[in-house]
């Protein structure tokens, strides 16, 4: 009787049911590289047309790509998850960064294979992560994780391309006011998690939740007080200008009349000069060069000095000059903003404190140019500046920042401390016609709402612009184009609640990504021995 009764419940019980079948790998791959093209189109230029729309990009589309990568890789296992994380990177980071192969193919290719790999530990990341309850959350947060590993390692990191950067004038844009760029990024990438969670959920009040969820972040943004919305009570206003004398070619070699390009922006200033002796423009306070305006050192060169001061006499303000000088020793290239008073000459200066990597310096020199004879361009290595980026010119104080500085949240929140206006000079002549120039102007307009300062641009051959607090390009130039900018702008010393924060919103979110995961993986590894006792 009991070998019956044991029999019968055997029968009752039945076979145990089948494991669940592991996704497909071949079309969660696809999908992952879909993602990337789909976040690429999200940033300037935009392809619906290469002139007024190409200040921003598709912008809804960030978030669609990020919730097409969650969905791609949900509950894989890690080091699938990994390779979906490569390659929807490399989908990303090819179309984004052609702005380099003016450099070389080579550079290209190298800088977008390595920028990828970073979507590749965040891949994995993200696919334990979806197994917890929060995992919305968590993967947002991973997305901050790693743009803050991206924009350090190695070698200072290479921050472009993050999600606030394509979030320039939208609903977005002012989480930036609150947390600075890792809050627009967060909260970009959690839109995107939440259309993922509505999208694989099967339950309708579940999915009704995320979407409700997605909409409401946007939602929020517009509620943000931004540009005079958190204007300070002793706010005033000064009238500006900034010069683009363009160069005599694009590319490499742009350089190779140095003293053309001096001559340029000599011409322009003096133009300037002659336009306010003449009534047609407003006598501006202060006046802002680009990068590399004079490649010559006037500390070193007569002949640079005398006609950069005589120009600086002539419109009888002070000129923020770009150029490149010797350092004492001459062993090394300083990239140097020069405050040129037209009573006193050169005094207070800002040196570029982030040099780009193979482009202003090069690293391991003696091994590579042993084999790469192309890093022989840099003949001279460039100091890294350890001065204030702070320099007072007239009636305002002006935070420097210099050209790729510009995605560096740290250099942007020291220059903006205590100043009125903030100033990116640049020289973009080696990419001009390429997608960077934008994505520079992108970042300065998500720069002004982030910190409520004017931001000038100053490029040598464009984009030149000034940008109001609130974002609004005042003025903005062509590219190889010589042009005067002249405008009134507000000068404000208020600081928003990002800058009261500093870099903690970035640390706080970097470490939610981290928690995130791990909190997963304990959950898992503790329903483990549940299931093999199942």
């Amino acid at each position: 009787m009991q070998d019956t009764a044991a029999g019968a419940e055997a029968m009752d019980t039945g076979p145990a049911a089948p494991p669940p079948r592991p996704p497909r790998r071949l079309p969660r791959l696809l999908a992952a590289a879909v993602a990337g093209l789909v976040m690429y189109l999200a940033f300037p230029p935009s392809v619906l047309g290469p002139d007024e729309g190409s200040t921003s990009g598709l912008w809804p589309l960030a978030p669609v790509g990020v919730a097409l990568f969650a969905l791609a890789v949900r509950r894989l296992g890690a080091w699938t998850a990994a390779l979906a994380g490569l390659v929807c990177g490399l989908a990303f980071f090819l179309p984004v960064l052609p702005g380099l192969r003016p450099i070389g193919t080579d550079v290209w290719l190298g800088l977008s294979v390595t920028e990828a790999l970073y979507f590749a530990p965040m891949g994995a990341a993200m696919a334990l992560a979806s197994r917890s309850r929060l995992w919305p959350l968590w993967i947002a947060a991973l997305w901050v994780t790693q743009e803050f590993v991206r924009g350090r390692f190695p070698l200072g990191g290479f921050p472009w391309a993050r999600l606030a950067f394509s979030q320039t004038d939208t609903p977005l844009t002012a989480y930036a006011a609150l947390g600075g760029a890792p809050l627009a990024s967060f909260a970009t990438a959690l839109i995107g998690t939440l259309l993922a969670y509505a999208a694989g959920e099967h339950r309708r009040k579940a999915a009704a939740l995320g979407l409700a969820g997605a909409l409401a972040v946007p939602l929020a943004g517009t509620l943000i007080p931004t540009g005079s919305g958190t204007a300070g009570t002793g706010e005033k206003e000064i009238t500006v200008a900034v010069i683009q004398g363009n160069v005599p070619r694009a590319g490499l070699d742009f350089l190779g009349q140095r003293q053309a390009v001096l001559n340029n922006h000599v011409a322009q200033t003096r133009e300037l000069a002659s336009q306010v002796r003449a009534g047609r423009v407003p006598r501006p306070d202060l006046v802002v060069w680009p990068e590399n305006s004079s490649d010559i050192d006037p500390y070193r060169d007569d002949e640079a000095y005398a006609v950069i001061d005589a120009a600086v006499k002539d419109v009888g303000v002070p000129v923020l000059v770009g150029a490149l000088t010797e350092t004492p020793d001459g062993s090394e290239v300083e990239n140097r903003g020069i405050v040129w008073d037209p009573e006193t000459g050169p005094g207070d200066h800002y040196t570029k404190r982030h040099p780009v990597p193979f482009g202003e310096y090069v690293p391991f020199r003696d091994l590579l140019t042993s084999f790469i004879s192309r890093l022989e361009r840099v003949p001279r290595d460039f100091a890294r500046g350890t001065r204030d980026n702070r320099l007072t010119m007239g009636p305002a104080v002006v935070g420097d920042v210099i050209c790729f500085e510009v995605a560096y949240d740290g250099i942007v929140r020291d220059a903006a401390k205590d100043s009125g206006i903030l100033v990116v000079q640049t020289n973009n002549a080696t990419y001009g016609y390429t997608s960077l120039p934008w994505q520079q102007l992108a970042m300065s307009r998500l720069r002004a709402i982030e910190h409520d300062r004017t931001v000038l641009v100053a490029a040598t051959s464009g984009i030149s612009a000034i940008i109001t607090p609130d974002g609004r390009m005042a003025r903005r130039s062509r590219e190889f184009t010589p042009d005067i900018q002249v405008a009134a702008v507000p000068v404000r010393t208020t600081a928003t609640v990002g800058d009261r924060l500093g870099g903690l919103p970035e640390w706080l979110l970097a470490l939610a990504g981290i928690i995130g995961t791990g909190v997963a993986v304990r959950a898992r590894r503790r329903a483990a021995p549940d299931t093999l006792k199942g």
